[in-house]
């Protein structure tokens, strides 16, 4: 019998984050011995010294480590490690590509591979049995599934333009998918997000620190973004309505949003989406004279009152859940709206 309950979901956040903490500071060494840096080479860049990369290494090594000591140490169902070993397999290759697009810097992997290994990885994933679960007929979910975890991978990768930014929106976004599943008992969802949210948080404070600060880099910020799209294929969200399905693009919203907002303006302007650009919503914020560490505590906060949202979607009659989710779509119309008329030259 799988232990299962709070315990085991702590077992997993200490752990991932135990490891994700300590081999952080080795991985910003060998950065800096290697001289593989992150540095300011452009308008789009906005730190002001190279800055060591690799933090993806130790947030990959926590989860990973936390999956192996559970498989380790306890017996699971055969399902939920059918499922865990997709999720580990996909986002091992997933944390490969990142890991090559910072090994590649300043100019880094082309767009069009990138996408090739992610839609492969997610083709992983499906033949897992990781999939969108309320489409029909299987091929379409399937098609929908490659779009949702590839989208969802890139808008991690797009957000994190800022210190903390990223890692706290993974650990946050990580917390609302474990809230939902913790009823279901849904165990590889319980799990691995428990874990995703341990390695984001024990990176956070190198990520933050001013005189040992270390970038998460592809590696950290495709493989979050991957492992948070398929813990949002596990959980279920439509037991009390049909429309709590809706629920993961609560949660995910913050990068969703700025992956969106970004890409509207970049079209607008006649420039490919592709392309980076300070165009973000957080650097908007910051024109408006925010500070960083006000913009990421304010998207943090945003992050999880959607996520809470997101819950009481999955617990309110359909109309209460349709409800919320037009008042949310209304603010957010109205930000976005907003946040465009910030003049960004």
């Amino acid at each position: 019998m799988t232990p299962t309950g709070p315990g085991l979901d702590a077992v997993c956040f200490a752990v991932a984050a135990a490891i994700s903490f300590s081999v952080t500071p080795l991985v910003r060494l060998a950065s800096l011995r290697f001289g593989i840096l992150d540095a300011p080479t452009s308008a789009v860049k906005t730190h002001k010294v190279p800055t060591p990369v690799f933090g993806g290494v130790a947030i990959w090594a926590g989860f990973v480590g936390a999956m192996l000591l559970l498989r380790l140490t306890t017996g699971f169902p055969t399902g939920t490690l059918y499922n865990l070993r997709g999720l580990v397999l996909g986002g091992t290759l997933i944390f490969g590509l990142g890991l090559a697009d910072d090994l590649r810097r300043p100019q880094g992997l082309d767009y069009k591979p990138k996408l090739l290994v992610q839609f492969l990885a997610t083709a992983l994933l499906v033949l897992y049995g990781l999939r969108i679960r309320f489409i029909r007929p299987d091929w379409v979910a399937a098609g929908v599934t490659l779009v949702w975890v590839v989208g969802v991978t890139n808008a991690m990768n797009i957000i994190d333009i800022m210190d903390g930014l990223a890692a706290s929106q993974a650990a946050i976004a990580a917390a609302g998918f474990l809230l939902i599943s913790l009823p279901s008992e849904e165990h590889y969802v319980n799990f691995a997000a428990a874990a995703i949210a341990g390695a984001a948080v024990g990176f956070l404070p190198w990520n933050l620190s001013k005189r040992r600060k270390v970038f998460m880099g592809d590696s950290g910020s495709l493989t979050l973004g991957f492992l948070l799209a398929c813990v949002s294929l596990g959980a279920r969200y439509s037991d009390v309505n049909n429309a709590g399905v809706f629920a993961p693009l609560l949660i995910l919203f913050v990068p969703v949003f700025d992956t969106l907002f970004v890409s509207v303006l970049r079209l607008n302007q006649g420039k490919s989406p592709f392309l980076g650009s300070r165009d973000h919503f957080a650097l908007r914020l910051e024109r408006l004279g925010w500070s960083r560490g006000q913009v990421v505590l304010l998207a943090g906060a945003a992050a999880a009152f959607l996520g809470f949202v997101a819950f009481l979607a999955t617990q309110y009659p359909l109309k209460g859940a349709l409800a919320l989710y037009a008042l949310v779509g209304a603010l957010v119309l109205w930000l976005g709206l907003r946040l465009s008329l910030v003049s960004m030259k």
